[in-house]
């Protein structure tokens, strides 16, 4: 399993902070595509694996923890 963390205006969106689904030796585009999916948001994201920024192209592995970070906005 993959450890999902959700951060700020998506945890709110997601109605959690985290949860587990089984992508391990799937891509993080195939995480990111089920995740928008299934929860309906089509925002730029950065994505963090094992508190390393990631690339979409990246594979997870069994007990990665991957952090869904929003944009950051202000002025």
């Amino acid at each position: 399993m993959v450890t999902i963390l959700y951060f700020a205006r998506l945890k709110e969106i997601v109605g959690k902070e985290q949860e587990q689904l089984p992508f391990e030796g799937r891509t993080v585009k195939e995480l990111l595509d089920y995740i928008e999916q299934q929860y309906d948001f089509s925002n730029f994201v950065h994505v963090a694996v094992n508190e390393e920024y990631a690339l979409l192209e990246d594979t997870l592995q069994e007990h990665d923890t991957v952090a869904i970070i929003p944009p950051v906005s202000g002025g």
